[in-house]
């Protein structure tokens, strides 16, 4: 699985749009709440609006963080990478397809809130620091990080499901940058969290091999 960004403007059926999101929703999700929520945008005009948004985030992200890396503009495999994203940048507009993935969790939020004497009850049961800990913001991150538990696994299975049918995608966060300009084009609602763009469409290139470093890179034996 890749990142394929150069797309041909051929729309995506729409019954294949439902089988990526069959195979989304078949990921688990935090207490089997099935808060997945998918915005599959196809409206011109709509996908016009966040092209403009797009350019900008893209544009600050190149200007902050691209620059930043040692590699920009030297190595050739990020240089293609940045050939990539420039010309998804200047083609965004006609992008078949862009999938944006929530979240909703306020129902659960909103029994969390009205069940808080059994929070504190639980609370002290983990002892006086800990509990002082997760009030100071342990409890906002394990909110917000099941959240994601619960959608990143939805979008890989969109990606995988897109791959195997032919399709190119890639999945990006870029949008939060700007997540209220996006919520406001979309109509998402204040209190839906939004947590990746996903623009897919036929390939105009090849889907070709994927590189990554070796496995022994990524792993810390017992400790850091």
């Amino acid at each position: 699985m890749r990142a394929m960004r150069r797309l041909r403007a051929d729309p995506v059926p729409r019954e294949l749009v439902r089988e990526l999101i069959a195979a989304a929703l078949c990921a688990p999700s935090a207490g089997h709440q099935q808060g997945q929520v998918f915005i599959v945008v196809t409206d011109r005009d709509r996908i016009a609006r966040l092209a403009t948004v797009w350019r900008m985030v893209a544009e600050i992200y190149e200007g902050w963080m691209g620059k930043a890396d040692p590699r920009y503009g030297t190595d050739p495999v990020y240089i293609r990478t940045w050939e990539a994203i420039h010309y998804q940048r200047d083609h965004f507009h006609e992008t078949p397809l862009v999938i944006v993935a929530c979240y909703d969790q306020r129902r659960q939020i909103g029994v969390v809130k009205r069940r808080l004497g059994e929070m504190v009850t639980a609370l002290r049961m983990a002892g006086p620091r800990r509990a002082a800990r997760l009030l100071l913001g342990g409890l906002s991150a394990l909110e917000h990080r099941s959240e994601a538990a619960s959608i990143y696994p939805a979008i890989q299975n969109l990606l995988l499901a897109a791959r195997a049918r032919g399709l190119a995608a890639n999945m990006t966060t870029w949008h939060l940058f700007a997540e209220a300009d996006v919520k406001e084009i979309l109509e998402i609602p204040s209190g839906v969290r939004t947590y990746a763009v996903v623009p897919i469409g036929w390939p105009l290139g090849r889907f070709g091999p994927v590189t990554r470093r070796p496995p022994d890179e990524a792993i810390r034996e017992d400790h850091w």
